[in-house]
């Protein structure tokens, strides 16, 4: 053994893997400016949708979050990323097997057999047990299962971005529907009241004090409204679908959404600028961040396989000729001692291999890079839109206000013969465009705190995961 040693610290000395350095570095998060947020913005909560105040959008939600394909493919890929740590773990652990076999055949006489077997038909027969140990002297078995477990690591860390984009999905399309049956239900409105006019300016052709022209223009805004009707009906029913789609049923689940009860006005708590530790409340980012840490062990397992590999041999067992002789004394076999496998010339093989493990970790680390900076203008432009939002809400309100007094006043000189039935046509037809604003502007500021939620991480936490930056 002391020989053995000995040859192994000397073939060392030619064993010494080539210097190769990752060409892309991790972006320090001070470089985007998140040092200057407000480290201590609280965390959005983990079901941050119940903020929004409406018992069916949790039955979706639930039923979405259980059911739908891509966070089955998100759990299926952990499953496999278990599976390969399982493999890595199992290894590093010795290999036990037994063989056992019994061959009728005809001796040579010229062989290694001598007589009285040489040149007969006999039995042999052979039963072993037989141990595979690697010794890892060097890491690179535990290097191989330190990446392993950051690939599993990162999987996980997959299936709650899957379930937060999920959510966001669901919640984006829920708010949808929740415009479009508003839409619909001004529309509806609209309808009422221009039919109502439609059927006074009969009435009053009928005692000459109006004329054909004046009904035409009140067709003209019934249609109007009609068609703004259809369309938002339209819109429920595919905001239906899409929701049974993500909660990954079928033609039956639209039946049972029910009209919703979202109020646009209710507020999700959420801070006013991007905090200090964004990319810790992101799971998306702590995968990245846990896949260059798998690439680095990739990396460090390409580097130690220019060194020795040693294995620990062992045999026990059985070796007779004739079934008699099988299990007797003189028929016991038994060896022990250590393997070693050095590479000498693979053509470049190994070098190709630490090449690849290192781009590997370049590419790692640029599409850490790349989701951070999407991270930070994600938050950021969510943070922006929805203070844009709550100013053109106010303003839009105004002009709703303003609009209404302006078809007030006209529909009095109207009906004190100062002005036609056609000087209500355009100021109709702005008042219900400013209602559908008014609307699309409210959903829209729900929209926008919605993805501020997801752009914050939707309540993950890496410090409650024991992930690190």
């Amino acid at each position: 053994m002391k020989c053995f040693a000995l040859a192994i610290g000397l073939l060392l000395a030619g064993c010494s893997a080539p210097q190769t350095h990752p060409a892309v570095a991790p972006i320090a998060p001070d470089r985007l400016g998140l040092g200057l947020g407000d480290a201590q913005a609280p965390l959005v909560a983990a079901d941050w949708w119940r903020g929004l105040g409406d018992a069916q959008l949790d039955r979706i939600m639930a039923d979405a979050l259980a059911g739908n394909p891509s966070l089955d493919i998100a759990l299926a890929r952990l499953r496999q990323a278990e599976s390969v740590l399982a493999s890595r773990r199992a290894d590093n652990g010795p290999d036990v097997s037994l063989n056992a076999q019994e061959q009728y055949s005809r001796i040579s006489g010229r062989y290694t057999i001598p007589p009285p077997f040489a040149g007969t038909t006999q039995w042999l027969g052979q039963a072993q047990a037989n141990l595979n140990w690697t010794i890892d002297l060097f890491g690179r078995q535990a290097a191989a299962i330190d990446a392993a477990r950051a690939s599993t690591r990162a999987a996980a860390l997959d299936v709650t971005a899957a379930r937060l984009a999920i959510a966001s999905a669901v919640a984006q399309t829920y708010v949808e529907l929740a415009r479009a049956e508003q839409q619909a239900a001004i529309a509806r409105s609209t309808i009422a009241t221009r039919s109502n006019s439609l059927t006074l300016i009969q009435a009053r052709i009928r005692n000459n004090l109006a004329s054909q022209l004046d009904a035409t223009g009140a067709r003209t805004l019934l249609a109007q409204a009609q068609v703004a009707l259809a369309r938002a009906e339209a819109q429920t029913a595919l905001s239906r679908n899409a929701l049974a789609a993500l909660a990954g049923r079928g033609l039956d689940y639209p039946a049972t959404i029910t009209p919703t009860r979202l109020g646009f006005d209710t507020a999700l708590p959420m801070p006013a600028a991007v905090p200090a530790d964004l990319l810790s409340r992101r799971p998306d980012i702590a995968a990245a961040l846990a896949r260059i840490e798998a690439a680095s062990k990739g990396q460090e397992v390409a580097r130690k396989a220019f060194l020795p590999n040693v294995n620990l041999m062992a045999l026990a067992g059985f070796q007779a000729v004739g079934l008699g002789n099988l299990f007797t004394t003189d028929a016991a076999t038994a060896g022990v001692g250590p393997a070693i496998h050095l590479p000498i010339f693979d053509s470049g093989r190994l070098r190709a291999g630490l090449a690849g493990a290192t781009a590997a970790l370049d590419l790692a680390t640029a599409d850490y890079n790349n989701r951070v900076v999407g991270a930070v203008r994600e938050a950021a432009d969510a943070v922006t839109r929805s203070r844009t939002i709550a100013t053109e809400r106010t303003r839009q309100r105004e002009v709703v206000r303003g609009l209404a007094e302006t078809r007030r006043l006209n529909a009095i000189r109207v009906s004190s013969g100062l002005q036609s039935q056609l000087g209500l046509i355009d100021p109709d037809i702005r008042q219900l465009e400013a209602q559908q604003a008014d609307i699309n502007l409210a959903a829209d500021a729900v929209q926008a705190r919605i993805a501020l939620a997801v752009a914050l991480g939707g309540g993950f936490s890496s410090s409650s995961q024991g992930i690190t930056q």
